[in-house]
């Protein structure tokens, strides 16, 4: 028997990658990017088929690691994390530095980047596995520590989205909502936490469309916390 939870002790970082140039480029968010060899250094990448950044990835042939920080703010996981680049453009609004290939580099909320240019690509599945060879790499905060998937789980109470190697069903962790009685609900897509005590409206009372203001999810998503 699989205990599921015993998943959430494996440790990951997370980043946002990105690929593609200064006429469109886009980006996601990554738990699964490691080093592989130190001489040349060398990475693995994974990344989902279906992740319209895949098809950029494969285009260019480079991609970018942004490592993000601890207090990194929800909207980039709601940005990154939860929405397609087919529907708009992540990168409008954002701080981007252009790396030497070419590539979109995301600034904000990060303490470094890495740039790797694709060397080989391993089909694992539902996911590509990239491995890249390091081609640039910047320090840009001493100051903050790099955000982990456990910090993200258990502190910020996220989880990883649909497309993500290590996604598992929040249904099998816990019951859909049932009842209007409790006062707090939880996203089992993005983890953001509905609390009708600072919304002042009772999650019962939203209309049948109402979506989760960060990734988008339906109502039906929610479960009793």
């Amino acid at each position: 028997m699989i205990d599921i939870t015993s998943l959430f002790k494996v440790t990951y970082g997370l980043y946002i990658v990105c690929s593609g140039n200064e006429t469109k480029g886009n980006g996601y968010i990554s738990n699964t990017f490691f080093q592989v060899t130190s001489e040349p250094p060398k990475f693995a990448l994974c990344c989902n088929k279906n992740n319209f950044t895949s098809e950029i990835i494969e285009k260019h042939g480079f991609f970018s690691v942004s490592v993000l920080h601890q207090k990194a703010n929800s909207e980039i996981f709601g940005r990154f994390g939860y929405k397609s680049g087919r529907d708009f453009n992540k990168m409008e609004g954002m701080l981007i530095k252009y790396g030497i290939s070419g590539i979109p580099i995301v600034l904000n909320e990060s303490i470094a980047y890495l740039e790797c240019k694709v060397v080989q690509k391993f089909d694992v599945g539902t996911h590509w596995l990239f491995i890249g060879e390091l081609i640039d790499a910047q320090v840009l905060d001493e100051t903050n520590d790099p955000m982990t998937y456990a910090y993200f789980h258990q502190v910020r109470k996220g989880v990883a989205p649909k497309n993500a190697p290590t996604y598992i069903d929040q249904a099998k962790l816990a019951t859909k909502v049932k009842s209007v009685k409790l006062e707090k609900f939880k996203c089992t897509i993005c983890g953001h936490i509905y609390d009708e005590n600072k919304e002042k409206i009772k999650f019962a009372s939203l209309a049948a469309n109402w979506k989760c203001p960060i990734c988008g999810a339906d109502k039906k998503e929610f479960i009793v916390i």
